[in-house]
């Protein structure tokens, strides 16, 4: 299996038509739990141009009915990227310091839970920009949220077979 660079400027570039709207190659799951990490993961795919097909424990997204908690599910997804070690994208968790267009920040309670998966577009004047799904945001500052936790995902490559 061969490792190639995340492309952060087509995953951006894709957050950027997709933030206010729904890519119709998708269901918008807004109604059922919210959208959030939905659309990160098309946003990681625009850049990482492959999924990981491993039935459960993969990452991939075929319809609604037919794809991977690891697709749609805030804790899924970030197990996925910091476990993966076959096809697909893999990052490693960060300080919100070290992210970089493309990646992904979460957001969570006191308690430990992590509720939200907005997508790293830009930085200003030393704050995160960020595009997300469920409350639809662009370019919207990372410190404008209220947060208990927040946890960095630095996408470090992709692996294809």
């Amino acid at each position: 299996m061969k490792e190639f660079p995340y492309d952060r400027i087509s995953a951006v570039r894709y957050a950027r038509q997709w933030a206010f709207g729904r890519n119709p190659a998708y269901y918008d799951f807004n109604a059922i739990g919210g959208d959030c990490t939905n659309f990160a993961s098309q946003c990681i795919f625009a850049g990482a141009n492959v999924m990981n097909f491993t039935p459960l424990y993969g990452w991939f997204y075929r319809s609604a009915n037919d794809r991977t908690p690891s697709w749609t599910g805030v804790e899924y997804l970030f197990r996925f990227l910091t476990e993966n070690d076959g096809e697909g994208p893999f990052a490693k968790e960060v300080p919100l310091s070290e992210l970089e267009i493309g990646d992904v920040v979460q957001l969570g309670r006191a308690t430990g839970d992590f509720y939200h998966s907005p997508v790293v577009v830009g930085f200003s004047r030393g704050d995160i920009l960020i595009a997300a799904h469920t409350y639809d945001a662009l370019d919207r500052r990372l410190s404008t949220y209220s947060f208990a936790k927040a946890r960095g995902l630095h996408i470090l490559g992709v692996r294809k077979g």
